[in-house]
């Protein structure tokens, strides 16, 4: 992330002379709120959590004022998206230590059950897709809420991805392959979804735009979305066009994730699934199998 360049009375100095003794304590308070929210914005994904944890009484009122006017300062977009992010990542962290403060953090096996128990009968049998759709939806619902506590991180996604090997070397569970590799789509798109492209200033750049449609799509869907979205089909964006702007946004997920984390392994992958089964639609509408 960005360093945004704000600064007040200089802040490497003190206050200017003259000024109330009520006055430069609020500037003291100023100058070590920006700290903190500089020290966030540096910090990896990983890194988050214990930043938050160490400072948690810092997260008062005057700590989302700050930021708030930080933001409002920003002259980019980028900037003020990840002013944006931070903040939703922050408090996500907080409301999750406050929750938990006097329950006992659930284990990634425990949040990975969880979020399989509306689709795994009572006899544990694993059928998919699921015969009830209703069941499917729930999962969904499951996951989201448990991304939005922070309980997916990678020692979740590690443990997801660890069943997921262990199901596909059985060879005798493809109901159980088929549905963790859908837990790993929900969760790359929900958070790839935090983050939108598709606005410069007033103007809609209809491939970010396009490819956010498909982020946010169940993967049986991207093949009728490509038909109807790529010039080679129905739609108004070209394949080229749609290419790029998959790279960019794969280039910034590798910046903005640790390297070689599950985090990045599993949204990079998302989207190069996507960008696969575009080149596939183009390679048959275009006669070459």
């Amino acid at each position: 992330m960005r360093a945004a360049g704000v600064w007040v009375w200089g802040i490497s100095g003190g206050a200017p002379e003259g000024v109330s003794q009520d006055a430069e304590e609020a500037f003291k308070k100023t100058v070590e709120i920006d700290r903190l929210i500089d020290l966030l914005r540096h910090a990896n994904p990983q890194e988050l959590p214990k930043i938050v944890a160490e400072n948690i009484l810092a997260f008062n009122e005057g700590f989302w004022i700050r930021l708030a006017a930080r933001n409002d300062t920003c002259k980019s977009e980028d900037d003020k998206k990840d002013y944006e992010e931070l903040a939703l990542s922050v408090m996500s962290i907080v409301d999750r230590l406050v929750h938990k403060t006097n329950e006992k953090i659930e284990s990634s096996t425990d949040v990975l059950k969880g979020i399989l128990k509306p689709v795994v009968d009572e006899k544990e049998e694993i059928p998919w897709p699921p015969r009830d759709p209703e069941a499917l939806k729930a999962m969904e619902e499951e996951v989201m809420q448990m991304e939005q506590e922070g309980q997916l991180d990678e020692g979740f996604l590690s443990e997801v991805n660890a069943q997921l090997r262990q199901a596909k070397e059985d060879g005798d569970k493809p109901g159980l392959v088929a549905m963790l590799q859908k837990v790993l789509q929900l969760y790359a798109s929900i958070v790839l979804s935090k983050r939108s492209y598709a606005k410069r200033g007033n103007e809609v750049l209809k491939a970010e735009e396009f490819l956010e449609v498909l982020i946010k799509a169940p993967e049986e869907e991207w093949n009728k979305l490509l038909l109807d979205g790529m010039t080679v089909g129905k739609g108004d964006v070209s394949p080229e066009d749609l290419n790029a702007v998959i790279k960019k946004r794969i280039e910034r997920t590798l910046i903005r994730t640790e390297g070689g984390s599950y985090q990045q392994r599993v949204l990079t992958e998302y989207l190069k699934g996507i960008q696969s089964r575009a080149e596939e639609i183009v390679q048959v509408l275009q006669g070459r199998t």
